[in-house]
């Protein structure tokens, strides 16, 4: 992480300002987040089957 040092004589008010504007900057152009992952992991649906007792290749609305 970068470190951001004022250097000129600042009031605390200038000081948050500077420190509010970096952070909206730095909101704004954050990367969008990544979409969360459709259906279930493949080790979790393997673990719902085997606990229900159905075969490892069902399929079932209930697991999508």
């Amino acid at each position: 992480m970068a470190r951001v040092e004022i250097t000129s004589p600042a009031t605390e008010h200038e000081a948050a300002a500077v420190v509010a504007a970096v952070e909206q900057f730095l909101r704004d152009n954050a990367p969008p987040a990544a979409p969360a992952p459709v259906g279930l992991p493949g080790w979790q649906r393997a673990a719902l089957l085997e606990g229900v007792g159905l075969p490892a290749g069902a399929d079932h609305p209930w697991l999508r």
